[in-house]
């Protein structure tokens, strides 16, 4: 394979899909998790169960999301100076309430208090469902397109604002995200726990799997009405990037394009409805394992059909649609994209390799008398 520059843009097209799909799998159940547990924990003790659940692992989970930014800024410089940009104020929103999680994980039992113990449920609660939130209203506003243009010395001018992105639409996308990573989070806690928090994780699995095809329904018959981008010049995927050099023009349902010219691709928002079906068939027979490679499936899914669905933009213009930023005109330089495959060839099997191993030594479930045997040593 020559990997030219067309090549690369779309390998690193596909490595940040592929490095969204592995935080949504494995810290997207965290987030669940940490949304279910004031809902599923009764008492003092079950919620330690619950925190146990995912206690030693989800601060490594996280190396999913900072390799994804790293990625975003590295391959898409020109998306991630206009994404954080614009999202300034969501992103901001969304790493406070992550900075609640290590604090509520590392001081929650430090002091017996109800109180205590109280507040910082509350907060690992709002660690988890905001930001869970928040990703799925970037990817709303992204399928409607976000308020920025270039001037000709490609200086970035945004013309939205924080309460604009919360549209009709986005909140939709955002409740879609929530709602599949509770499931996730549930199928994942009905692994991890037995007795009365196993039975009630059944519960919320159905609950949830089919809240999440229900909204991924009304997205999808939203987004074939809403309005997509269509790229109307010639693309010239081995030219320097520019996004300027293009002429665009939008019109609804145009997000159906690439499903019109290669129908295979219906499959892949397909494939989440069956996963979820399946999901919720093994959650009820007990088979929580097999359940969780099903969950999975369903978030790759849904990820993989905004992606499908956009391509090749990035992050389209609602306000000059040719400043819409696409794989073949927001990237790095060849040479850097080379460089950063290379550290990926020998990096990302070594963190796979890891995660894989920390989650088989870590499969034993957590139950009631574990917390009491070891008190001072869970969270």
């Amino acid at each position: 394979m020559i990997l030219d520059y067309e090549t690369m843009r779309l390998i690193w097209w596909v490595l940040l899909g592929a490095l969204l799909i592995g935080f949504a799998i494995t810290d997207g159940f965290d987030l669940g998790v940490a949304v279910l547990l004031p809902f599923l924990g009764k008492n003092d003790t079950e919620r330690r169960v619950i925190i146990n659940s995912i206690g030693p692992t989800w601060e490594g989970n996280q190396i999913w999301f900072v390799t994804a930014g790293g990625a975003l800024f590295a391959a898409w410089p020109i998306a991630y100076s206009v994404a954080f940009s614009g999202f300034y104020f969501a992103l901001l929103l969304t790493l406070f309430a992550l900075f609640l999680r290590p604090l509520g994980f590392d001081y929650r039992s430090k002091l017996p208090g109800q109180k205590w113990r109280k507040n910082w449920d509350i907060a690992l609660f709002v660690g988890g469902f905001v930001p869970a939130l928040i990703f799925g209203v970037a990817f709303g506003n992204l399928l409607e397109g976000v308020p920025f243009h270039f001037d000709n010395d490609m200086r970035i001018f945004y013309t939205g604002s924080f309460w604009a992105l919360l549209n009709p639409f986005a909140l939709v996308a955002g409740l879609l995200s929530l709602s599949m990573l509770i499931m996730h989070g549930a199928v994942f806690l009905q692994l991890k726990t037995a007795g009365d928090i196993n039975q009630r994780c059944k519960k919320m699995v159905t609950v949830f799997a089919i809240t999440t095809l229900a909204i991924f329904a009304l997205a999808g018959f939203w987004v074939s009405n809403v309005d997509g981008y269509h790229i109307i010049t010639e693309v010239f995927p081995n030219a320097p990037s520019n996004p300027l050099a293009k002429t665009v023009y939008k019109e609804a349902g145009l997000w159906l394009d690439n499903y019109e010219h290669y129908p295979a691709l219906w499959a892949v928002p397909g494939l989440a409805f069956i996963a979820g079906a399946v999901t919720m068939a093994l959650s009820k027979i007990d088979r929580p394992g097999l359940a969780f490679i099903a969950s999975s499936l369903v978030l790759t899914s849904v990820i993989l059909t905004a992606g499908v669905s956009m391509f090749p933009f990035l992050m389209p213009s609602s306000s000059d649609f040719n400043s819409s930023l696409t794989v073949w005109d927001a990237s790095s330089s060849l040479t850097t994209l080379k460089i950063m495959f290379g550290v990926t060839v020998v990096f990302l099997p070594i963190v796979i390799a890891y995660t894989t191993w920390v989650f088989r030594v870590l499969r034993g479930k957590i139950t009631l008398e574990h917390i009491h045997q070891n008190d001072h040593t869970a969270y």
